[in-house]
């Protein structure tokens, strides 16, 4: 268990050093000065472009600047804007929304799809099985963006069921359907894993023992099955939190929810390249810490892991 973990710490920590130079270096090669724009229609002196190009490292090399972003970070500082405020206290403005917005999702496509990924398993083959499935690869091939488009159009202008944008309606007006919208996908997933998983263990030898000795299929199904099938699923849940977090940018820019993607989104436009790494690296953080709580807490579920 202890090797286990140390393992999974140390791939971790290559994870998060690879992904934030890569976030670095990306920003580092964006075109244009950032510094010079900043001025608008009135150029900066040269004076004042040059300091404002040490004050934020700018006329470093990649390496150093990485050094410094990394020195900065273990401390516990995500940086400073262009526009002077901390990426931290930016952040801290949208994480509510965003976190909402997340958590509803995350009760959507859980709920959702471990019932229809139940219905189908414990159905395989019939007609509703073919339907689910056929309904879980329709929906996921459309794209975020079209299908956010579309709902609000729907659900939001035509049929005036919820709010067209903002978080002014509050819980859980505002928030129905972009997380609808997020969550279908993720519903499609955990619907194919479950159905996959209830039908496997529904076919194992230990099911056919139970049914042999007269148990019923109530609590064959509720209790062994349940049990043996969850593990994957609760690991894909588990995971899909964290991606979450961090994959509602497009949501938030259609119905203009001040989340954390609409930080991001908007940092890239003003090619805010602070806050750009910032924000990045914050949801990179937790992302990875997610994924490896969820691999912690499968080797505790599952014996059969740590043995591995």
């Amino acid at each position: 268990m202890i090797v286990q973990s140390s393992r999974r710490l140390a791939e971790f920590v290559i994870v998060f050093l690879g992904v934030t130079f890569l976030i670095l270096a990306g920003v580092f090669a964006l075109p244009g000065d950032p510094i010079a724009a900043l001025g608008g229609n009135r150029p900066l002196s040269p004076s004042v472009v040059a300091q404002l190009r040490a004050e934020y490292h700018l006329d470093e090399s990649l390496w150093q600047q990485y050094l410094h972003y990394l020195g900065a970070l273990f401390s516990g500082d995500l940086g400073t804007s262009f526009s002077g405020r901390p990426v931290a206290d930016m952040m801290a403005e949208r994480w509510p929304t965003t976190i909402r917005l997340a958590l509803t999702t995350w009760v959507m496509e859980a709920v959702g799809g471990i019932v229809l990924g139940v219905i189908a398993g414990v159905r395989r083959g019939t007609w509703i099985d073919k339907n689910i499935l056929l309904l879980t690869i329709v929906v996921s091939s459309i794209p975020v963006f079209v299908l956010g488009v579309t709902a609000r159009l729907v659900f939001g202008v035509h049929l005036g069921i919820f709010p067209v944008a903002g978080t002014a309606a509050g819980w859980p007006m505002a928030y129905i359907l972009p997380a609808a919208v997020t969550a279908v996908f993720g519903l499609a997933a955990v619907a194919r894993l479950t159905r996959g998983s209830v039908a496997d263990t529904l076919n194992s030898d230990f099911v056919r023992t139970h049914r042999a000795k007269g148990f019923s299929d109530r609590r064959i199904l509720g209790i062994h099955v349940s049990r043996n099938a969850a593990i994957p699923v609760l690991t894909l849940i588990g995971v899909s939190f964290g991606a979450l977090l961090g994959g509602t940018v497009f949501v938030e820019s259609v119905f203009n929810l001040p989340g954390i993607g609409q930080l991001l989104v908007t940092a890239i436009q003003g090619h805010d390249g602070a806050l750009v790494v910032g924000v990045a690296t914050a949801l990179v953080m937790v992302f990875l810490i997610t994924n490896l709580a969820v691999d912690l807490l499968a080797t505790v579920l599952d014996p059969r892991i740590r043995r591995g």
